[in-house]
């Protein structure tokens, strides 16, 4: 490849040309977000989520940054912000990787094995440890609730820029329970 910017476009038109529903924001091709559905025969099955990617100048040698923009509950994901905690995209990311092994690899993988003992959402791993099946129930209501694909059409307006991660491990500082849904 002889440049970043020719990887960055045949990434995203690959990604675009995958079973992936591809929206640009801002009409270019360093921001845009994917339709993800959640991992067959998982708590995450039906699910459906709207995931924000945006693409630094020097993708592939610098990670994309990646949040959900609908509420997921899960130990490694922030639910206000929907950041993601996962190390090959904050610290162990290569060129080596493209933009289908976030979402046919690296965001499954996360789904179907989370890491309660480095948490974003300190609240899922708390009750993925104590309760297993009381925490598959809050995801399931967390499914029904907020990923449907009739919601993911309105959650990108509603969301801003800061609300993906940036690269790096991000904790939340709200004091209030993260684990009760919106009425």
């Amino acid at each position: 490849m002889s440049s970043p910017s020719k990887r960055r476009d045949m990434d995203v038109m690959k990604l675009m040309m995958s079973d992936y529903a591809v929206e640009p924001v801002n009409d270019g091709i360093n921001e845009f977000n994917v339709e993800f559905h959640g991992p067959k025969e998982s708590i995450y099955e039906g699910g459906v989520w709207k995931v924000r990617v945006e693409l630094p100048d020097a993708y592939p040698y610098k990670s994309p940054s990646i949040g959900f923009l609908n509420k997921i509950f899960h130990p490694n994901v922030d639910e206000s912000s929907g950041s993601v905690c996962l190390d090959v995209i904050n610290q162990s990311w290569s060129p080596m990787f493209d933009l289908l092994n976030v979402f046919e690899v690296f965001l499954p993988q996360l789904l179907l094995y989370p890491n309660p003992t480095d948490p974003l959402n300190g609240d899922a791993a708390s009750l993925m440890m104590k309760d297993k099946q009381q925490y598959e129930q809050k995801v399931k209501e967390y499914c029904e609730l907020y990923a449907k694909k009739e919601s993911i059409t309105s959650t990108a307006e509603e969301s801003s820029d800061e609300d993906i991660s940036d690269g790096q491990s991000t904790r939340s500082s709200d004091d209030e329970v993260a684990g009760e849904a919106d009425p």
